[in-house]
């Protein structure tokens, strides 16, 4: 059995998170890939070391399971499992989304909730780390199933929720309609009206950018990694992974910024479009896939110049930039060596923890411009900061406010990613920069508190 005393290398600090966390394999992924950058600093730091915070800031403050009962429309009870893990709230409220999607488990939630304290405390705002969820699948589901399940998830979370507390927000499978029903009946068991999710319609206290702002985000720092280069993103050839919000708004931006996207994707396979896609057609596939919720497939079929490669993702095609929008482990070691091979030179996660730890290893030694999720795709979680802020002032900042804090947050981001990533060749290890500048805001807070 590994021991709990404080950890003077990686593998044994790894030794005992994984006897800790037996068979998590998404969570002791995502702690190896933070501690990997902070444990020669923390070694160096008598605080630190001390205060034992890498042992205390990879442990949740505590993890939530509870049964969601509902009926679905013909009158048969269904049962699924809920989630919400509150892993450090030491910089303020916990904040992180709910995701819906028979993946969820408890090692994704940990790892996702133990990615939103890094990325959380990045984006300067006072927000702790969480996550939450449930393996329901809305897909396929009737609306009024949809709402019922909803209710019954609510029922429970909210004794756990509160603007002050723990502040959700949207994920995979938690989009406007799920949002609406679960805020209503917030709103019911509580009899208040509170800011206490985040991603709510516009007519009820939503902001202005949220639902573009992970996307344009990634891209707002893409810009910021390319700009400290004296570079741009236009010319540039791109391929987007998935076909949600994020890879869609991403590929928007990057159109507007004149970038070529390339591909885009979905559990079925992937569209490639050797001369880009153009404005038209982001613009319908956005609607196939936000409102009709069809198959990226259906692009191939409506236009000429579209290739539909079943069961393919996007990394095969040559290009020069990548976002992966998609989901976790999306790249892995053989993808990430054949992305090289096709010409990519920078890669920009708008997903959490899209890309392998080895594949990350692989990038960096091929001098890949690799922007780590925590970093690139904050942007998302940056706008829910700043819906909380609208939501106490009872203010509605207008497009172009958001929007322009939006990329003064991603470009806020940046600078600390170089202050801490620099390498003595003025090489920018983005990795480090990210994982180093979030921790060291919540460590030192941790330190300040004692041991709470």
């Amino acid at each position: 059995m590994p021991t709990a005393t404080t950890p003077t290398d990686l593998d044994t600090f790894m030794d005992t998170v994984r006897y800790r966390n037996p068979g998590e394999l998404e969570f002791q992924q995502a702690v190896e890939e933070v501690v990997e950058s902070l444990m020669p600093m923390v070694l160096g730091n008598d605080a630190y070391m001390k205060a034992r915070i890498l042992d205390r800031i990879t442990e949740p403050d505590r993890v939530i399971s509870f049964r969601v009962t509902w009926e679905d429309d013909r009158g048969e009870v269904q049962l699924n499992r809920g989630y919400r893990i509150q892993f450090n709230n030491t910089i303020g409220p916990y904040k992180g989304g709910l995701r819906f999607h028979p993946s969820v488990t408890l090692s994704v939630l940990k790892f996702l909730a133990f990615e939103q304290i890094f990325k959380n405390s990045l984006t300067g705002l006072p927000m702790g780390g969480g996550k939450g969820g449930s393996d329901f699948d809305p897909k396929g589901k009737s609306d009024r199933e949809v709402m019922r399940f909803c209710q019954s998830f609510m029922t429970e979370l909210f004794r756990h929720v509160g603007q002050n507390r723990d502040v959700p927000a949207g994920d995979i499978g938690v989009g406007a309609r799920e949002i609406g029903f679960l805020f209503g009946h917030y709103k019911r068991l509580t009899n208040s009206y509170t800011g206490v999710l985040t991603g709510k319609g516009l007519s009820y206290g939503g902001s202005l950018v949220r639902t573009e702002a992970t996307g344009y985000g990634a891209v707002y720092f893409a810009r910021e990694m390319l700009g400290h280069r004296s570079e741009d993103l236009s010319g540039r050839r791109c391929l987007v992974s998935g076909s949600g919000n994020v890879a869609t708004y991403a590929a928007q931006k990057l159109q507007q910024f004149g970038a070529k996207v390339l591909t885009l994707s979905d559990s079925g396979g992937t569209i490639y479009a050797p001369g880009g896609i153009d404005e038209a057609q982001l613009a319908w596939i956005m609607d196939l896939k936000e409102v009709r919720r069809g198959r990226i497939s259906e692009a191939a079929e409506h236009f000429d110049g579209i290739e539909y490669h079943e069961g393919a993702k996007p990394w095969q095609f040559e290009a020069d930039s990548a976002f992966p929008c998609a989901t976790q482990n999306e790249i892995d070691l053989d993808a990430a060596r054949q992305m090289t091979l096709n010409g990519i030179r920078m890669v920009c996660e708008g997903a959490n923890m899209p890309t392998a730890n080895e594949a990350v290893h692989h990038f960096q030694s091929q001098e890949v411009l690799f922007a780590p999720g925590k970093a690139a795709n904050a942007g998302g979680v940056a706008v829910s900061g700043l819906e909380q802020s609208q939501n106490s002032q009872r203010y509605f900042w207008d497009r172009d406010e958001v929007d322009r804090r939006l990329q003064q947050i991603m470009s806020g981001i940046h600078a600390k990613c170089v202050d801490y990533g620099e390498r003595p060749d003025s090489s920018i290890d983005y990795v480090r920069g990210a994982n180093v500048a979030g921790f060291v805001k919540v460590a030192d807070a941790m330190v300040a508190y004692g041991l709470v």
